[in-house]
């Protein structure tokens, strides 16, 4: 299977997918002012890449519970220098986590290939974006939901999203776990995949030292959730996951080539 991303084809189905996180920002809930310097942003998505990243994934806006808005320019600002460092340097498909449909388009002009957009809503101006540059668009439920809500709203978006006429091999969707949900709530999307993935679209899962993991694993240190996640990762893997967005590539990579390796086997009663 093929998600179309500009001039980029990514096949996922038969391998678990690996998206590393950069974040250009000085106030993320876990890794505030890591990469908040561009050229440590760049430094650490070309170690990434060596890792076995099959994505990198961008941001320049915080979304941790009690963010501080910024503007689009703002965002544009953090995120320019980082794209004019790694020109030459990424081969692998870039993706940018943002909800400005302006900062999507002058990321795709300048060398991404994917707009993550976590704002939960299909937006027409995004929509133009994605359609007018080929771009692959990750679509994500925002908000509280169960499992029957995040099952009806990908419904929605996917019909929603080809009536602006987007091709829907463009399209991949997110159940958005802790995006204003219940850590019941992202308990039950993690354990229950099978009974909202929608056929034919990658489904991306981020759960990377979020409280979720806090929840179940009782560590408070985001930086050292490492072991939970894994933990999460395979049990959305053998669900049918297809692309895990993760800090820690380096680490956590192992559990999911391992819970890859598991999963080809057939059970045996």
């Amino acid at each position: 299977m093929i998600w179309n991303c500009k001039n980029k084809k990514i096949e996922y189905g038969k391998k678990t997918l690996i998206m590393g996180i950069i974040n250009v920002t000085p106030d993320s809930f876990s890794d505030g002012g890591d990469n908040f310097d561009f050229e440590k942003a760049a430094e650490n998505a070309v170690k990434m890449q060596n890792e076995g990243a099959d994505i990198i994934d961008f941001g320049a806006q915080s979304t941790r519970p009690g963010y501080t808005l910024i503007s689009a320019n703002e965002e544009w600002k953090r995120l320019e220098p980082v794209f004019k460092k790694i020109k030459g340097k990424i081969n692998i498909p870039v993706s940018v986590d943002t909800f400005y449909s302006q900062v999507a388009e002058k990321t795709i002009q300048n060398g991404a290939d994917i707009i993550n957009d976590v704002s939960g809503i299909v937006s027409k101006d995004m929509a133009e974006i994605i359609k007018k540059t080929g771009a692959g668009w990750i679509i994500m439920h925002n908000g509280e939901g169960d499992i029957q809500d995040v099952k009806e709203f990908f419904d929605k978006s996917v019909k929603e999203a080809e009536n602006f006429g987007i091709n829907k091999n463009q399209i991949c969707l997110d159940m958005g776990i802790g995006f204003g949900k219940t850590r019941e709530q992202d308990m039950s999307l993690i354990s229950n995949i099978k009974l909202y993935k929608k056929e034919g679209f990658p489904l991306l899962l981020g759960t990377s030292r979020k409280r979720v993991i806090k929840a179940g694993s009782g560590q408070e240190n985001p930086k050292e959730r490492t072991y939970g996640n894994i933990a999460a990762d395979t049990a959305a893997i053998f669900s049918g996951v297809d692309i895990i967005r993760i800090h820690d590539v380096k680490n956590e990579m192992q559990g999911i080539f391992m819970a890859d390796a598991l999963k080809s086997f057939k059970i045996i009663y």
